[in-house]
């Protein structure tokens, strides 16, 4: 039997986002996979913590499953043709800036290499 060799990848857009209190900020990672992934993740890490899980995207039925508790300013979009995973932050605060991690299968807590780094910077 063959062995099939799966070549994926995921990175964000931009290394940095600026944004203004209050306005509605849009993280994006664009993905490579010789398929349809089975699910892409987002994680925020404050500093000094471990990574925490925020929501989980199917890109075939481009269905969002939330952290339980649900993360109420949260959500996420998948553009499948242009292989692309966005992170909405409704009424950015201050408090929202922190690091966020954009990953695909496996996740975070099996292979920490698959993160990217999106961090969100307030303006004042």
């Amino acid at each position: 039997m063959g062995e099939s060799c799966v070549s994926q990848s995921i990175s964000p857009l931009e290394e940095k986002v600026d944004a203004v209190e209050g306005q509605t900020v849009t993280l994006s990672c664009r993905y490579e996979y010789s398929a349809i992934p089975n699910n892409l993740q987002w994680y925020r890490q404050h500093p000094g913590s471990r990574p925490e899980y925020l929501l989980m995207v199917l890109p075939a039925s481009e269905i969002v499953t939330h952290a339980t508790p649900r993360f109420p300013r949260l959500d996420a979009a998948v553009d499948v043709k242009n292989k692309r995973v966005d992170l909405k932050i409704s009424s950015a605060a201050v408090s929202d800036s922190v690091l966020y991690y954009c990953a695909m299968e496996p996740t975070v807590t099996g292979n920490p290499d698959t993160l990217y780094r999106n961090s969100l910077q307030e303006n004042t």
